[in-house]
């Protein structure tokens, strides 16, 4: 029987499987000509300390800027609702226990919603560099750290929208196992180009 840690990861490396395989069964002929930017977004964290697993040992603060880029796998019904892809790319300061880091992340994301971006629901797993990776008592282990998202985004004026963000990053124990990643839960505001 696998300790509980490996079965988590597991479960999470599977939950990921029917994004991508939902990715690929995308038809061909909804190929868009080039990615596009769909929406920038500002972001940052509203809650306490939280974590998948384990307790965080300090608090952090995140704040960010993302850019959104429509990916070219897409399938949007005639009523306007279906599915797409797209790629989150960030860059913004992450802050705990008096220290500061830079931050950047590439999260491509499977989208569900709209067709113009209005209502949307996202899922994605990518990648994030830390400019540091100790804060106090916390060591997420590396500068690289995998980031897995979840969002809900809705209108708020023509173009302008709020959303909310789940943020997890984790360096998976590629670094031993006494490193501890955080969670993120995020207020965000974001502008529609489409």
């Amino acid at each position: 029987m696998l300790p509980v840690t490996d079965r988590s990861r597991q479960l999470a490396y599977l939950g990921l499987l029917p994004m991508f395989v939902g990715c690929l069964l995308v038809p061909g002929q909804s190929l868009s000509d080039d990615p596009t930017l769909q929406s920038l977004s500002l972001r940052a964290r509203v809650s306490e300390k939280t974590l998948l697993g384990d307790d965080a040992p300090e608090n952090f603060e995140e704040y960010d800027l993302s850019a959104n880029l429509a990916l070219p796998w897409e399938h949007y019904s005639a009523s306007g609702w279906g599915m797409g892809t797209r790629l989150m790319a960030s860059a913004g300061l992450l802050r705990g226990a008096g220290e500061e880091a830079l931050v950047v992340s590439l999260i491509p994301e499977v989208t569900l919603g709209s067709d113009d971006g209005r209502f949307l629901l996202d899922l994605g797993a990518g990648a994030a560099l830390f400019s540091r990776h100790r804060f106090g008592s916390q060591d997420y282990g590396g500068p690289f750290q995998f980031a897995l998202t979840a969002g809900l985004g809705i209108p708020l004026y023509q173009q302008l929208g709020v959303g909310y963000r789940f943020l997890h990053y984790s360096d998976a124990a590629v670094n031993g196992s006494d490193t501890t990643g955080a969670d993120f839960h995020m207020i965000e505001f974001r502008y529609r180009f489409e």
